[in-house]
């Protein structure tokens, strides 16, 4: 059997191992505070730490004690009650206080209890364990950072393809004026002396004439020595890369309140459209959530009552692609956002009304979407709609669909997201 020791120096987390086994230790009341903070939280603050709270009863350490065997007494200060020999019944026992803390509340932090703060990344790891994601998209749903190429500017070296010529010509113009500017000047000023002294009649071999003409061959030599670009011209594009997209997104979150979705549908729905969430986040900078609810009728409402609120009554799924539609044209119609759905539901829908939604995505809202996930929250057999779904799926590529029982069958929906496209 093979021992493997790691014995690299930790630098500032020197308790790093402690701390690991400590969260092994104590991982189902550390993934019940995760759970709660799920349900607590807004879709777009998923990515925090959180504090975890730890009844003192479950970090207690077990102790070796010596126990008081014999017979003996005690004589205990200040008693004024009892004397030697009296006889008293035995205290019922749970009849103790309840310490600094409230009984009788589970969730009253008491002042004995351990509070401890999980990072981020411990955080995000606890969250994505119970949808079974693999460890490569953990890793780049949780740190990835996409990077795009950016111009910064101009360097003096380069590769040959990175030549910026206007800006290598207009420093090589330069160079030539600076460099060539004086002996221009002397050069006019003694071509107009010749001049002046030609129009006087003065004959070409005199003394005067012969050396302003020696002096302006040497300056037209000079001048026509300097070239006409220099190594020292040449400049070169210089790109970066940023964290920084060139495009925004908006993602819009559809899901069925009526009496048929119960709680623990609708938190199954909240890690969906949170896995959505950290997927675009990867991509754009700037995503803007829209919260669409429908029963017979839909609306659109912000995060709190999305999630918390409860209707009875019947379902009409095409209410809410009608009003999707209209916010997509009145908000969001440019070329500058990428739209994002995601539509969670039971898969309860009146028959008639199946049909038209089919009818809505196919005509109105596929043509306009990136990408549109659909999951159907039953164990239950498929339903009309997830039948007229079906059809939808066949003609666009962009739309995927998925039954989801537990929160482990999240993932294949975004298997074809995370899958990389044939070029």
């Amino acid at each position: 059997m093979t021992y493997l020791i790691d014995r690299r120096l930790q630098g500032k987390n020197k308790s790093a191992v402690n701390r690991e086994r400590f969260l092994r230790r104590y991982k189902a009341q550390i993934k019940d505070a995760v759970g709660r903070a799920i349900k607590g939280r807004s879709i777009t603050d998923i990515e925090n730490g959180e504090k975890v709270t730890i009844p003192v009863k479950d970090v207690s350490e077990p102790h070796f004690g010596h126990a008081h065997g014999g017979v003996w007494e005690t004589v205990n200060p200040g008693n004024t009650e009892y004397q030697k020999g009296d006889q008293f019944n035995r205290p019922r026992s749970g009849g103790g206080g309840a310490g600094r803390g409230r009984a009788g509340n589970s969730d009253q932090t008491n002042d004995d209890d351990f509070i401890f703060e999980l990072s981020r990344e411990e955080f995000m790891n606890y969250f994505f364990e119970d949808l079974e994601l693999p460890n490569m998209v953990k890793t780049q749903l949780a740190q990835t950072i996409e990077f795009k190429s950016q111009r910064a500017g101009y360097n003096v070296s380069g590769t040959p393809s990175n030549i910026h010529v206007l800006r290598s010509l207009r420093g090589a113009l330069g160079r030539r004026i600076a460099v060539g500017g004086p002996a221009r000047r002397q050069l006019k000023e003694a071509e107009e002396e010749l001049q002046l002294l030609l129009d006087a009649g003065a004959p070409v071999d005199d003394e005067m004439v012969v050396e302003l003409k020696e002096r302006i061959h040497h300056l037209h030599i000079r001048l026509n020595a300097i070239p006409f670009i220099d190594p020292f011209d040449l400049r070169y594009s210089n790109r970066i890369k940023v964290p920084k997209p060139s495009t925004q997104a908006v993602m819009f979150c559809i899901m069925d309140v009526s009496g048929s979705m119960d709680e623990t549908r609708k938190d199954t729905a909240k890690r969906f459209f949170i896995l959505l969430y950290l997927f675009l986040k990867r991509v754009y900078e700037k995503i803007e959530v829209v919260f669409i609810r429908h029963h017979t009728a839909a609306a659109e409402v912000d995060e709190n009552e999305f999630f918390h609120s409860r209707e009875s009554g019947g379902t009409v799924v095409s209410s809410a692609l009608h009003l999707l539609q209209k916010v997509i044209a009145e908000r969001y119609g440019s070329s500058d956002w990428n739209a994002y759905v995601a539509q969670a539901s039971d898969g309860d829908n009146w028959d008639n009304d199946s049909v038209l939604c089919k009818q809505i995505l196919n005509n109105a809202i596929m043509p306009r979407v990136q990408y549109y996930t659909y999951v159907e929250i039953t164990d239950g057999p498929p339903q009309n709609l997830w039948e007229q779904y079906c059809e939808v799926a066949d003609h666009h590529k962009n739309f995927a669909m998925q039954k989801i029982v537990t929160p482990a069958d999240i993932y294949p929906v975004f298997r074809e997201l995370f899958k990389k496209q044939p070029k």
